[in-house]
């Protein structure tokens, strides 16, 4: 079994220009990429993938857990305030894979229709273990087709992870046949408060079982919850 979890952590630019509650609650950026590394220290999956990491995030990663392997794609767009400038001291922006013990690097890549979007893979325990961040809209069939044909061509069992901005049934039926979404208990609160679409960060297993899921309440560190599922067994 392979315990796993995934946050969008939220880049204080798209925070600010989009209005976002955390920032009323974290004025301090600095305090809030503290706690949000605090809190990623005291996680015990296997693997777990991160959402809009600003540069500010990643090195406060680097330093509070070293224990970690960390694996980090930076997307060739750079978020930009609407007003005035970042106080960001690194405003780029990265998918992260934080894993406990060895871990192969098998792909990196942005998406080609959306520079702030993309997907980062690993293989662990024979296991493909994929981080990502998908787009709205027009750009998400396409987007979805290249994690279906990378995990199938992994020969194995496969694991995605991430803020698919879409719910389950869609994103099953866009990664294809053989994909199934961890489905998350009745009551659980949603992975995305707010949200028009409530649940859209997922976990997804390929020839293989998903464990029980669950949502995280991040207690106002992000504008999103942390789930967390496993990968049981591959599939006979």
């Amino acid at each position: 079994m392979i315990t796993v979890a995934t946050w969008n952590v939220l880049h204080r630019v798209h925070a600010e220009n989009w209005g976002e509650e955390a920032v009323a609650r974290w004025p301090d950026e600095a305090a809030r990429i503290a706690a949000v590394a605090a809190h990623l220290a005291g996680r015990t999956e296997r693997a777990v993938a991160l959402q809009e990491v600003s540069g500010d995030q990643l090195a406060a990663l680097r330093r509070e857990l070293p224990e970690r392997s960390i694996h980090a794609l930076r997307y060739p767009r750079v978020p930009r305030p609407h007003n005035g400038a970042s106080i960001l001291a690194d405003p780029d922006e990265y998918l992260v894979l934080l894993v406990d013990g060895d871990a192969e690097p098998v792909a990196a890549e942005a998406f080609p229709d959306d520079p702030g979007k993309g997907l980062l893979a690993v293989a662990m325990d024979g296991v493909l273990v994929v981080a990502t961040h998908v787009s709205h809209g027009a750009a998400r069939p396409a987007q979805l087709a290249r994690l279906g044909d990378l995990a199938r061509g992994a020969g194995g069992p496969a694991v995605l992870l991430g803020d698919f901005n879409a719910d389950g049934g869609t994103v099953a039926a866009g990664l294809g046949p053989g994909f199934a979404v961890a489905v998350l208990p009745e009551g659980a609160p949603p992975t995305r408060p707010g949200g028009r679409t409530p649940n859209i960060d997922h976990v997804v297993v390929y020839c293989a079982r998903a464990g029980a899921a669950s949502v995280e309440d991040a207690g106002g560190l992000s504008d999103h919850n942390v789930v967390r599922g496993s990968l049981e067994s591959a599939d006979a």
